[in-house]
């Protein structure tokens, strides 16, 4: 640690490298990855908002699932676009604890969410003549309720700890701010912020993932009787534990790769497993759920059939106009 102490710096430094001559190639690359991912998510969160028959709660789950990517997203690609654009290189103290928030709550509902998805089917496949009773709007709301409102309470517990540290040093080898990389600048002990850190990622690295685990190894014990749930199973589980083991090896690589063998990975394939989390889940989700789904792929093929086969009304200056 430096013996400097910076109480309150106003600007953190990010390791970008030296981009100078790739700079504008990998801003329009962030660009247009983000204009992907509003686009994919916007059409499915869209569909399933303006059908009534998709307000069931295997599609609420996925729109909440793609309005959780889009939050994610919007906490991740407009500062990195902004600092290789604009070459600065830096981002503000408080806009760093901002970003940590975010991407955290982020992550953690991620994994809630998809434990929760697979708790739904579950519940389908494992009880279908009860998922009526039990898997009701209300049910529905108030899990992903309770699931936003753990997240949020945590994690805001979670950036207030890394917040009253003072700081030795500003520079984050990163390209963007998460709360590891700041509490190992602090200059003081940080033994409290490290055991909640050590409880925030089994929560959502172990605790989740496990009782994800559980939901899938019941619908596997069904499905080994049932052709009928085989059948239910394939269709509707196969998209989300796709998402959930794309989403969970990158938390994994991104723990490993920063936590325990920082030294052990090359710098450039460092930054390239860091951004996975934000690249991957965002865009696949919604094209795995559009494609694979087929009620929301029936859905979203009627919104771009019914707005590109409506022909622009020809006006004609004479048309109103009668003769006599």
């Amino acid at each position: 640690m430096l013996n400097s102490t910076l109480t309150n710096p106003s600007q953190m430094s990010l390791a970008f490298g030296d981009l100078s001559d790739v700079v504008y190639l990998y801003s329009v690359i962030a660009l247009l990855g983000f204009l992907m991912i509003i686009v994919c998510n916007s059409a499915v969160i869209s569909t399933i908002l303006l059908h009534k028959s998709l307000q069931e709660p295997m599609y609420i789950f996925i729109c909440a699932l793609c309005a959780n990517d889009l939050y994610g997203s919007s906490a991740f690609y407009p500062s990195v676009f902004t600092n290789l654009s604009l070459k600065t290189r830096s981002i503000s103290y408080m806009a760093c604890l901002i970003q940590v928030f975010c991407i955290y709550t982020y992550a953690l509902c991620e994994s809630t969410i998809l434990a929760i998805m697979a708790f739904d089917r579950y519940v389908c496949i494992c009880n279908p003549l009860r998922y009526s009773t039990i898997m009701t709007l209300s049910t529905t709301c108030k899990l992903l309720l309770s699931a936003w409102g753990y997240c949020f309470a945590l994690i805001t517990v979670h950036v207030a700890l890394t917040a009253r540290l003072p700081l030795c040093d500003n520079v984050i080898p990163k390209i963007y701010c998460d709360n590891w990389t700041v509490v190992r600048l602090s200059c003081v002990d940080t033994m409290v912020n490290n055991v909640y850190g050590l409880f925030i990622t089994v929560s959502m690295v172990i605790v989740m993932p496990l009782l994800t685990l559980i939901s899938y190894v019941e619908i596997l014990k069904v499905c080994a009787k049932s052709k009928e749930a085989r059948a239910k199973a394939m269709q509707t589980c196969a998209p989300q534990i796709v998402c959930l083991l794309i989403f969970f090896t990158d938390c994994i690589f991104e723990i490993m790769l920063y936590r325990f063998i920082p030294s052990m990975v090359p710098y450039g394939i460092r930054v390239v497993m860091s951004v996975h989390l934000f690249v991957l889940p965002p865009i696949v989700n919604p094209i795995l759920f559009g494609l694979k789904m087929k009620a929301i792929k029936v859905k979203i093929r009627l919104i771009f059939d019914s707005t590109f086969s409506q022909q622009p009304k020809k006006f004609t200056f004479f048309e109103n106009i009668s003769v006599t």
